[in-house]
């Protein structure tokens, strides 16, 4: 707007306010506050348009949709015209939008084909209202879809949990059915669980809250002392074995370091994920720190700086502690993120200084060896390796998700070499851990050939050593999922087409079968032999369907593993043992 200069004085004051609300006029239209030029203004850029999303981050996995919120500003530009930018093929914003002009948002919706690649694309979101344009950013991280059978087998195994753990008490069965007794290892996998139920919406915030209320309470009560009986634990440690309704020392248990970081690992996930602000919420964030804070790691220290296996009342410490890659790595960084009995850093030197005995070619690759896969899932269950890696990873190049892909796909070759000729084993069929078997016998089978069954045994192959007896458990193979999905996936539903029939169950897969024992006259440990199939478990076991459902859920989603990113006593045990770079640096980790 331009205004003459006027040369009386009247006149110069009407110049004067003239050429102020020129200015203001003028600022407005620039975004400078007020109304602004309405939108489809014939004044080109005169409206000055803001975008934001909200969440700016989605996580869909492939062939569902997610819902997001777009701000506008200012409010009289809505709605406006909205584009996808550098969207990956199968990702699409769903048509129509519902939202009211100039309220300052609309509701979107973003669908993702079943047929999208899984993996994280940053894409841009393009919106124009009459003349005006501006863009925002949008994260997708687009994740796998389960086959139905397993999302099926994913909901089964999460109702073990649920139907079986002790409503009184939260304690979960060693096995089902029939345990007298329960495990707090398998305890810990069901606390885990817990969230899980509820972002699938198999059970709801509250009926979680209530269980692992009742669970945290009777951990935090249940009496603490060195006598042989009528004690739960000791020095904030829990025995492996408890009695399922009283809590207390199931008769022979020994106090047990493994199980009881298996354990804390549930009570840490729970820390991190109810982080509401209600009386309940805050409860168990409380509990749950108390009883981390509780375990004295020191203490289970008598032969420094590596931690022993347990402690016995009756003659004190195993005689063995935990050095060399196994199962325990989260026992160790547990112990060093302590806040009250920390372990020195030591500790994982101490415990690292064992691999170049079990590192070397098995199969074609180079790994850390450990024959039975639990040993690989457990601590990854929880625990994101993806990325980060200690002295011992950085020097070969590698980190310990990498590792267990190795491993898991060596064990694979394996079973297609069969050099025990076991029944079945191939391409299709391979899973080795530690698990319930038909027993222990020494049969001869039709060939003549001696064969040797165990019961329940840690079964596994590796650099380190081989124990086969032709005994195939589910667990193995679906708690590797992350680590080789394009393996397990199609070898777990070949599986399920040839025996489904028989080794599937309430609760998802029965622990084990063995196809190569076909001794109907023998009389298994458990479960039956089935003519033309073989033996077939009739039980679960806790600490194996935790690994099912935890891995499945950490290869959709990543639940856990983003869960337990946020807890600060992981993330400084894992920089005490000094491990860097991915996530710990600040850089995502990769599906």
């Amino acid at each position: 707007m331009y205004v003459s200069k006027i040369s009386t004085p009247w006149c110069g004051k009407i110049a004067d306010i003239l050429a102020m609300l020129a200015l203001i006029f003028a600022l407005d239209g620039c975004g400078g506050g007020g109304a602004g030029t309405s939108p489809g203004s014939s004044n080109p850029g005169a409206l000055s348009l803001v975008l934001s999303a909200a969440p700016s981050s989605l996580s869909v996995p492939a062939g569902e949709s997610a819902a997001f919120t777009l701000g506008i500003s200012p409010a009289s530009a809505s709605p406006v015209t909205l584009t996808l930018v550098n969207a990956p093929a199968g990702v699409q914003l769903a048509a129509g939008t519902a939202t009211a002009a100039g309220s300052g948002q609309q509701n979107e919706m973003l669908d993702v084909a079943a047929t999208a690649t899984p993996g994280t694309y940053a894409m841009t979101l393009s919106g124009s209202s009459g003349s005006a344009t501006a863009t925002t950013g949008l994260t997708l991280l687009v994740e796998p879809a389960l086959p139905a059978s397993l999302a099926q087998l994913e909901q089964s195994t999460f109702e073990y949990f649920w139907n079986t753990t002790h409503p009184a008490n939260g304690l979960a069965p060693d096995h089902y059915p029939g345990s007298p007794y329960a495990s707090i290892a398998a305890t810990g996998f069901a606390l885990t669980a817990y969230p899980i139920g509820v972002e699938h919406d198999w059970i709801t915030r509250q009926q979680a809250e209530q269980r692992v209320l009742t669970t945290l309470q009777f951990l935090s009560n249940a009496p603490q002392g060195p006598a042989a009986s009528g004690e739960s634990g000791y020095q904030g440690f829990f025995y492996h074995f408890l009695d399922l309704n009283t809590g207390q020392r199931w008769p022979g248990s020994e106090l047990s370091s493994i199980d009881t970081a298996l354990l804390m690992a549930g009570v840490l996930t729970d820390e991190s994920y109810f982080n509401q602000n209600n009386s309940s919420e805050n409860q168990i964030r409380a509990l749950a720190d108390q009883l981390y804070r509780n375990v004295n790691w020191t203490w289970m220290q008598p032969a420094a700086p590596t931690i022993s296996l347990g402690w016995l009342p009756e003659s004190g410490y195993l005689p063995y502690n935990w050095q060399g890659y196994n199962e325990a790595m989260i026992l160790y960084i547990e112990a060093l993120g302590s806040p009250t009995h920390p372990v020195s850093a030591s500790a994982w030197t101490a415990w690292t200084a064992t691999y170049p005995n079990t590192w070397g070619d098995y199969y074609g690759r180079q790994q850390l060896g450990f024959a039975p896969l639990f040993g690989h899932q457990y601590s990854q269950a929880w625990i994101d390796f993806r990325g980060i890696q200690d002295a011992f990873m950085r020097s070969v190049g590698s980190d310990y998700f990498i590792n267990s892909s190795l491993a898991t796909e060596s064990q694979r070759d394996y079973a297609i070499a069969n050099p025990g000729q076991w029944t079945g084993y191939g391409n299709d069929l391979w899973w080795l851990t530690a698990c319930d078997g038909p027993g222990n016998f020494t049969l001869t089978d039709g060939s003549g050939r001696q064969r040797t069954f165990y019961g329940y045994a840690a079964r596994g192959a590796a650099i380190t050593g081989t124990l086969d007896d032709g005994t195939i458990a589910p667990a193995a193979a679906l708690g590797s999922i992350v680590f080789a999905p394009d393996i397990v996936i199609p070898m777990v539903q070949s599986m399920q087409a040839r025996y489904g029939a028989y080794i599937l169950g309430l609760y998802g897969d029965y622990d084990a079968f063995n196809p190569s024992f076909q001794y109907g006259n023998v009389a298994p440990n458990t479960g039956a032999v089935v003519p033309g199939v073989g033996w077939v478990d009739s039980q679960y076991l806790g600490i194996d369907q935790g690994p099912i459902l935890l891995m499945l859920e950490n290869y959709q989603s990543g639940l856990v593993w983003s869960v337990m990113r946020q807890n600060p006593y992981i993330d400084l045990g894992l920089e005490r043992a000094n491990f860097t770079g991915g996530w710990l640096a600040g850089t995502p980790a990769l599906q």
